[in-house]
């Protein structure tokens, strides 16, 4: 823990000058840039802030300004969307994440769900408390999403079509099979529901199994979705998948290839 210490007058001078320079997080390239300093020297400099207790170290080479607020320098993330994307860009925020941000779920999920185009070595990154969950994608499957304003950050953010679209390629994006069914009944009864585009983008992907997960759940849940029911069935691919594969599965959906737990294989619209 370091206590917040004084700074003189030309340090304080300097720090200010980032803090205007950069936008909620910091990093050595930028101190230079920003200072004028060699890349060694900007790093040094960072580090003795860091310990003084002025910024927080969120890994290596990459701070976070401390509130004046604060006691010490040890602080949580305030804007972790900000962070993920400094730290796992070129990527979006996704899943049930993306869910939270446009009010499609009442879930309140611990940890943030990046897509990324990286190969991280730990699929969970827990940093300053907060718990990263990332996922790799190709970079062709960066499309449908949304730039969000964190103050002067732009942050990608899957956009609700998309959104649905990811949690019917894997239903655990969305923190399981019925979390992700209720992303879908809430985009059905909202105003960002965009059936055409939600299509066009599962054929963008090419997810078979996203097809038959969607038209399989339209048809128990919005049975009158007729063009968007037929579109997935003439787009299904060959062999079968399981409705969510964190679940065992032992009774088979012919019509859509689908295999389904027992229960879902009895249910419909209103039980």
């Amino acid at each position: 823990m370091n206590t917040l210490a004084g700074l003189g007058k030309k340090s304080r001078a300097k720090l200010a000058k980032l803090l205007r320079d950069t936008k909620g997080t910091i990093s050595v390239g930028q101190a230079a840039e920003s200072l004028s300093l060699p890349p060694k020297n900007a790093a040094k400099t960072l580090a003795w802030w860091a310990m003084q207790g002025w910024l927080s170290r969120v890994r290596r080479g990459l701070y976070i300004p401390v509130s004046l607020e604060a006691r010490t320098g040890d602080v949580a993330l305030e804007d972790q969307l900000i962070v993920a994307e400094r730290l796992f860009a070129p990527c979006y925020i996704g899943g049930w994440s993306a869910a939270e941000q446009w009010g499609l779920t009442e879930q309140i999920f611990r940890s943030i769900l990046v897509m990324t185009t990286k190969k991280p070595r730990n699929r969970k990154s827990v940093i300053k408390g907060t718990t990263f969950v990332l996922r790799t994608i190709l970079s062709e499957s960066l499309f449908g999403t949304k730039p969000i304003w964190r103050g002067r950050v732009k942050v990608n953010v899957s956009d609700p079509s998309r959104t649905v679209l990811d949690l019917m390629d894997d239903p655990t994006l969305g923190g399981g099979l019925r979390p992700s069914v209720d992303v879908l009944q809430s985009y059905l009864g909202s105003e960002m529901k965009d059936l055409k585009l939600l299509v066009s983008y599962a054929e963008r992907l090419g997810s078979g199994a996203a097809f038959k997960r969607l038209g399989f759940l339209l048809e128990r849940f919005a049975p009158s979705e007729l063009e968007t029911i037929e579109a997935c069935r003439t787009r299904i691919t060959k062999g079968n998948s399981k409705l969510d594969s964190s679940l065992p599965a032992d009774r088979l959906v012919t019509r859509w290839r689908l295999w389904v737990p027992e229960g879902w294989a009895k249910e419909r619209k209103n039980d």
